[in-house]
């Protein structure tokens, strides 16, 4: 079931940043944050509020708890540094992309968002078998693969990017993984008392970093039409989904597995970039994809 949970994440993850790198392209990034992260808050709190009507708790909860569970405060404010920590490392995600080699940016931050929560998890005592181990690290090295950008993206930064913008990036990498991994960790801890309501909390705190840096920013998130702030909700629906899968994952089994194949996003993301937008794929990311589902396999054994 965890596999299942897990790999249903990791599709609906990918799904939204495909959609939010569409809506990227025709307006600002803060613009498309504080859309797609306050949509997916609203969406999430609708069907938590849903799960208080009589007989559809149980059904939400999918036996995993019931939806409509807080916790203590401990948990809320768990669930609310999750929510702030995605909301960063979203923010150095695309400043990266702006202001670094993607090229760089991308795998270091899939590869940082991946290791320090599974990291975490084996030193808190996690066991894993043989096989599940040499899994997740198939896994691991599929994760950068598959993040390496297009070559014609990589061709555009240039091969002068030079020490000092190879350093910036990995600086931008590092700190956009180390807000996924750190969201990962703490939506875990949250999610421990409850499914829906963690992740509403979650999704709050994020609306709240994402509308603050609009603002600060001066941003207009509707600047352009064309279906732009369609894209944007539609992208924040999916990705609040994708966190509630991602909760029912981590009840479901071991976190580190949980984490380790929710992080395979990227390939859902290629994968569509290929299929709707006719974007070449690079051999390695093609391999990626392969080791990906060599990695899944053994995992799920």
């Amino acid at each position: 079931m965890v596999t299942i949970l897990a790999l249903a994440a990791a599709v609906l993850y990918g799904t939204a940043d495909f959609l939010g790198g569409v809506a990227s392209r025709r307006a600002t990034v803060f613009a498309v944050l504080a859309t797609t992260v306050p949509a997916g808050a609203a969406v999430v709190v609708v069907v938590a509020l849903l799960g208080q009507a009589p007989g559809l708790g149980s059904l939400l909860g999918h036996g995993l708890g019931s939806p409509t569970l807080v916790g203590g405060w401990g948990a809320v404010g768990w669930a609310a540094l999750s929510g702030i920590c995605g909301a960063t490392g979203l923010v150095a995600f695309y400043a990266g992309f702006a202001a670094a080699p993607i090229s760089v940016v991308a795998p270091v931050a899939a590869l940082v968002s991946t290791v320090l929560p599974v990291g975490i998890a084996i030193a808190g005592g996690e066991h894993t078998t043989s096989r599940m181990l040499a899994g997740g690290l198939i896994c691991l090295v599929a994760i950068v693969l598959v993040s390496m950008p297009p070559t014609a993206r990589r061709d555009r930064e240039g091969t002068a990017a030079g020490a000092t913008g190879r350093l910036r990036a990995l600086g931008y990498g590092a700190v956009a993984g180390a807000g996924f991994g750190l969201f990962f960790l703490c939506l875990k801890n949250a999610g421990q008392s409850g499914v829906l309501w963690p992740v509403a909390i979650s999704r709050t705190a994020g609306t709240l970093v994402a509308v603050g840096i609009a603002l600060a920013t001066g941003t207009r998130p509707w600047r352009e039409g064309g279906g732009t702030g369609v894209i944007a909700l539609v992208s924040g629906a999916v990705d609040a989904a994708a966190n509630v899968c991602y909760v029912l994952a981590i009840r479901a089994g071991l976190f580190g597995l949980a984490v380790v194949i929710t992080s395979l996003y990227p390939g859902m993301t290629v994968l569509l970039a290929r299929w709707v937008l006719g974007e070449r794929m690079r051999w390695l990311q093609r391999d990626g994809l392969l080791l990906a589902a060599v990695g899944v396999v053994l995992v799920a054994a």
